[in-house]
């Protein structure tokens, strides 16, 4: 039995179980015949419904966040170049603030209302592609003089209408787009879309995220290829070669005071490693001018000072509103774009709650509990639409593979991890900060992410036959038609003229998305070719998805809804017909004295070897 590999690197502990729930609060693991030692190691210092102390709550949860640190914010820097705004480095630092605050947001409306599971909510690739191709519109360009900082006056009204009105157009379309995820998710309607939504759907569509943004990836990377090289060595050498070398780091526990413990530093943190180490060599080189001077020099963009009146401009305090950007405008064409972004969403999000179920010690997501989750997704694309991240939310999967890691599987972790977002996006000056990052340091990390993100989609045939010549045709058919149906139309915008402007833009948007291309042929394709659904990989991906009792003890004891909501609705008739909410049946009385020990309250650990107080964080 091998174990599956998230998007960043990190082993993720999860296995497939056929037919049988984990016990609660132990992570599934591999039958040997010397597991005493093994055993004690993969137990879970915390499941799901415990309350560690107060101060590893913080810890792990500045951990969790430092982990999706460079998925949110590759974010609005790339939409920064779509919105005209790559001179404008105040109002980057404006959406990064804000992208942080909405993430932190929804991460607490997702572990208290949500699937209730130790996940985190950030931006989203999946509807980066779709933006991208609405601001990529004849309509939309950014006016030539935007692209020259000499020329560019932040404060002017002509500037700020330039990409605030693209911010508006991108703010709407999610908002209505983020609706049909809130209907699918609190309907119920999840289950029947995966019915037909397989493998060979998933693959090219989660590839050509990443395969689409290779130019970005490549213009930022090739304002100097030896920093982002560096960088890009420096993350795979984190994250690949020294995984799993511990280093030693100062902790603190009540029975062996302060001592020394081992922690698998750069597996956990390989990006955010990678950056600041590139970006520290950047602002050497900057000191002692090593990097050139002149704006028109190649390797000037590898210098820090270039930003560096941001941080001084940028306030202490910010708080984030909706609407702080103006009033949302919607667009025919970049709600269609979004809901193909969304449904890949959807998907991915479904495959995270059942690996982190298993990871925090937790049984196999019940049907109420997915559903409201989706739900909650899509109250959370809404709130950033409204609040203006340029983006929705989704859950990382980067966090859950760091549960395997940490063996602490406790949601007040990532509530704390919610919290700690919240703060950070209300201070002006840590967005600041970030935006002083030199391009081919981010171009760096680019080509690392985007490279993964891709590799990550072909992961998903491993559940198909690919000895099949059928399934080969349409992987193989759905990437081609993904690259070269959208490469082709972006330039020659002209030849979509039906005499409808609404329809030549619907179609201009969905035409030049990769992800919609590629997923619509493999979804045509794999529905009408006929094939066995263990050919098709319909029978393992589901084995792999499967859904746990929705009536057990331990179900509704980490699913339930809080504060006591679920007792009170517990009486009424018509609950079993709402789909979020858990369904009470007759449960057997015999409860096992394994199963009823598993809900005892676990008291915190005396000696918490495993708890980090490192300073470098």
């Amino acid at each position: 039995m091998t174990s599956e590999k998230e998007s960043n690197g990190m082993d993720n502990y999860s296995f497939p179980v056929d037919g049988v729930v984990n016990r609660f609060c132990a992570l599934p693991e591999e039958q040997d015949a010397d597991s005493t030692e093994e055993d004690s190691r993969n137990k879970l210092a915390y499941c799901v419904t415990d309350v560690p102390p107060w101060y590893l709550c913080i810890i792990l949860g500045i951990q969790h966040f430092l982990t999706a640190f460079g998925g949110i914010i590759a974010i609005p820097l790339i939409l920064s170049q779509g919105l005209c705004l790559q001179h404008d480095g105040l109002t980057q630092s404006h959406l990064i603030s804000t992208i942080f605050f909405v993430s932190g947001l929804c991460t607490l409306l997702q572990v208290t209302l949500g699937v209730r599971l130790p996940i985190l909510q950030g931006g989203t690739f999946t509807l980066l592609a779709p933006s991208m191709a609405l601001l990529s519109m004849p309509e939309w360009t950014c006016p030539a003089w935007t692209q020259n900082a000499t020329l560019v006056n932040t404060s002017s009204p002509e500037f700020i209408h330039v990409w605030q009105s693209r911010m508006q157009v991108l703010q709407g379309s999610i908002m209505v787009g983020s609706l049909f995820q809130v209907l699918v998710g609190f309907s119920g309607l999840i289950g029947l879309f995966m019915h037909f939504i397989g493998p060979l759907t998933i693959a090219p569509t989660i590839s050509l995220i990443g395969l689409s943004l290779f130019d970005s990836a490549g213009m930022n990377a090739g304002n100097h290829w030896g920093i982002s090289a560096m960088t890009t060595c420096l993350i795979v050498l984190f994250s690949q070669y020294l995984r799993h070398i511990a280093i030693p780091v100062p902790t603190y526990s009540k029975a062996k005071k302060f001592h020394t413990s081992r922690m698998y530093i750069f597996q956990i943190l390989p990006v955010l490693l990678g950056i600041t180490v590139s970006w520290l060599i950047c602002y050497l080189f900057t000191i002692y001018d090593v990097l050139p001077s002149d704006s028109d020099q190649y390797g000037y963009l590898a210098r820090t000072d270039i930003k560096g009146d941001v941080i001084g401009g940028a306030p202490w305090f910010r708080f984030p509103y909706p609407g702080q950007w103006g009033m949302p405008t919607v667009s025919l064409a970049g709600v269609l774009g979004i809901l193909a972004g969304v449904i890949s969403s959807m998907i991915e999000s479904v495959g995270d709650y059942h690996a982190c179920a298993r990871l925090s010690g937790a049984p196999p997501p019940p049907k109420h509990a997915i559903n409201r989750g989706i739900g909650i997704e899509g109250i959370g694309c809404l709130l950033a639409g409204a609040w203006g991240t340029g983006n929705g939310t989704t859950s990382y999967s980067e966090n859950v593979g760091a549960l395997g890691i940490t063996k602490v599987g406790s949601r007040m972790v990532i509530v704390g991890s919610g919290v700690i977002m919240i703060i950070m996006g209300v201070f002006g000056k840590i967005g600041a900060i970030f935006t002083t990052i030199p391009t081919p340091v981010i171009g760096g990390m680019f080509l690392v992410m985007f490279g993964v993100i891709s590799a990550a989609g072909v992961s998903n045939l491993q559940y198909a036959d690919m000895n099949s010549s059928r399934n080969i045709f349409i992987f193989g058919f759905s990437m081609f038609t993904g690259l070269a149906i959208p490469n082709w139309i972006m330039k020659n915008p002209a030849v979509i003229a039906t005499g409808i402007v609404e329809l030549d833009q619907v179609l201009q948007v969905l035409l030049t998305t990769s992800m919609f291309v590629g997923g619509f042929f493999g979804f045509m394709l794999d529905n009408t070719i006929p094939g066995t659904k263990r050919e098709r990989g319909i029978i393992a991906w589901n084995r792999a998805h499967e859904d746990a009792s929705d009536s057990t003890q331990e179900s509704d004891e980490v699913y339930g809804l809080p504060c006591g909501i679920t007792s009170h609705l517990s009486s009424c008739l018509w609950i079993k017909y709402v789909p979020f909410c858990p369904s009470h049946k007759t449960r057997p009385q015999n409860i096992t004295a394994s199963s009823s020990s598993s809900l005892e309250k676990k008291e915190p650990s005396k000696n918490d070897t495993h708890i980090i107080v490192a300073v470098a964080l």
